[in-house]
């Protein structure tokens, strides 16, 4: 782990500065109250409330709030590993959700795909190169309730090191 992605997950799980991030780069995300309540060079947990920012008219989570904590819980892992590695440009290029069951409650997300990650991103040696990954995420109640599945599409491209 490089002290850039030491400091990274130190200012993640600060509520304070992640407030802060998602206020800046994500206000969507600050305005449905989502958390990072975990995060490794292998995971990232995060939770998203259920409350009257995120409630659609039918007493569940809205699928846009469900798919914004989804996303995010792949990104920030995505950013974690490209802390301090070099420069790369990033993009979604593919998304797949399935919802399972209704998310009346404050639901958490999974995303485990660190590993392979890191993996995929130790290919792109030289500027231009390019790689995809489709990371996975899970969404669950507080009660253990398996609400939704998400697949995102990665793609990563060198850039050129600034001189």
């Amino acid at each position: 782990m490089t002290r850039k992605q030491e400091k990274f997950i130190k200012d993640m799980l600060n509520p304070l500065k992640f407030k802060w991030f998602v206020l800046t780069k994500l206000p969507s995300i600050w305005f449905w109250g989502v958390k990072i309540t975990d995060l490794t060079s292998k995971r990232c947990e995060l939770s998203i409330p259920f409350r009257w920012s995120t409630k659609n008219p039918f007493r569940s989570i809205y699928f846009a709030a469900l798919s914004g904590a989804g996303e995010l819980a792949s990104g920030i892992l995505c950013m974690y590993h490209l802390s301090g590695v070099g420069s790369f440009s990033m993009l979604v290029t593919g998304f797949e959700a399935q919802f399972h069951k209704k998310a009346d409650q404050t639901t958490r997300f999974f995303c485990e795909d660190g590993e392979s990650l890191k993996a995929m991103l130790k290919t792109l040696q030289k500027p231009g190169q390019t790689g995809t990954l489709t990371m996975h995420v899970k969404g669950v109640t507080e009660e253990g309730v398996h609400v939704a599945t998400f697949h995102l599409t990665w793609s990563f491209k060198k850039r050129e090191n600034p001189s």
